[in-house]
């Protein structure tokens, strides 16, 4: 397995090092942490992708800065706070890396922060979906 990136780890560590319940708090707190679309993706939603897999409507996109730097952004509702967690969990940890970095992360990531007993496979293939998403993306855009 290969290493994780520094914030993908550390966010896994934080779960990790928390029981069960636990688990599902720090997951409420990264729901209210997603951040903001930029403006140009509200004025523009048509640029966003769905994630089908998820059971909440969820949409991606991600984009390489002029210094190549990794930026996934998503929205999600407010009432679905287990997929926007998940996309937060993704948006802050892959964000600033490089192309390489995000396509090195483990496909099985979410299996992989100790929520496998907190919520349902399906929501977990959501989380898989998502990740699996956005490193298609990226290959598109470096194709």
């Amino acid at each position: 397995m290969s290493a994780l990136p520094a914030k993908l780890a550390e966010i896994q560590e934080d779960f990790l090092a928390l029981e069960q319940k636990d688990r599902l708090l720090l997951l409420l707190e990264f729901a209210n942490e997603l951040p903001e679309l930029p403006q140009k993706f509200q004025d523009h939603p048509d640029l966003l992708e769905r994630v089908v897999e998820c059971q909440s409507p969820v949409f991606i996109f991600v984009e390489l800065d002029a210094a190549d730097t990794f930026h996934l952004h998503a929205t999600a509702p407010r009432e679905s706070p287990t997929t926007r967690g998940f996309a937060s969990i993704l948006a802050q940890g892959l964000d600033g890396l490089t192309a390489e970095q995000v396509l090195k992360v483990p496909d099985d990531f979410p299996q992989s922060i100790g929520l496998t007993e907190a919520v349902s496979p399906l929501r977990l293939r959501g989380m898989t979906a998502m990740l699996g998403r956005a490193k298609r993306q990226l290959r598109e855009r470096l194709a």
